[in-house]
């Protein structure tokens, strides 16, 4: 007997906007996101020019002294429009390193994109201005920055074991910010790292120890003991001079 062939079901829409928890029983939906870009140098023996170059544009961007190397800095640019973020630090940086003798590190490198988790009461808030403000508060002038990949295993776990998971390391970051040790701006670079990582961190704070803490703490918890793949490169900073 013959069967009767089934037509192949056609493939669901595909959201990609970032979602919010609802409002109202309405759900939050944007098209708005922020990227940010790293780039560190060293060689740097007067950031005059790079000051000078800097106050001449319109973008965000906080310029750092880097802690581990007597002549490095790292310009750290940030826009909602990938393309403008990346046509206005060219312009910037080419003009700076036309200018100078400065070293591009390109191992030092980040890139990453705001995004949601699908539980923000207020999604612009999570997605532009927390993010913005953090980075750009005169409060907070010490920084560390750095990638990570998690194990593949990681993502084969249940939606419920990855929030649990991940919530314990959430709320470690939450205990820090209620405190007023450290602030975080989460970034997804999922295709856009040149190493293949797939989230950025950056922790600011007024004082270096408590992000320095903070990592060291979150150590300990199931999602950094089993299941990241691998950490680092870590820039840390202190803000030279923010621009916004």
């Amino acid at each position: 007997m013959q069967t009767k062939t089934e037509r192949p079901k056609r493939p669901e829409p595909v959201e990609i906007r970032e979602s919010g928890a609802p409002i109202d029983g309405e759900p939050q939906y944007s098209d708005r996101r922020l990227y940010f870009q790293l780039h560190v140098f060293s060689d740097c023996y007067n950031p005059t020019n790079v000051l000078e170059t800097l106050e001449k544009e319109n973008l965000n961007a906080v310029l750092y002294e880097d802690l581990n190397h007597p002549t490095g800095i790292g310009v750290l640019f940030m826009d909602e429009d990938p393309e403008a973020l990346m046509n206005g630090s060219r312009n910037i940086l080419h003009e700076v390193i036309d200018a100078t003798n400065f070293t591009y590190r390109p191992e030092m490198k980040m890139i990453g994109r705001t995004y949601s988790s699908g539980r923000e009461p207020d999604l612009e808030q999570w997605l532009i201005n927390k993010p913005r403000n953090n980075v750009l508060n005169p409060n907070y002038p010490w920084a560390i920055w750095y990638p990570l990949r998690r194990k593949s295993e990681f993502y084969l776990l249940d939606a419920a074991e990855r929030g649990r998971i991940l919530g314990e390391h959430a709320m470690l970051g939450r205990s820090y910010a209620a405190g007023g040790f450290a602030s975080d701006i989460r970034l997804a670079c999922f295709g856009l790292d040149t190493n293949d990582n797939e989230f950025v961190i950056g922790l600011v704070g007024k004082e270096l120890y408590p992000l320095s803490k903070l990592i060291q703490d979150m150590r300990k918890t199931e999602q950094t003991t089993k299941y990241i793949e691998s950490l680092g490169p870590f820039f840390v900073g202190k803000v030279h001079k923010q621009f916004s």
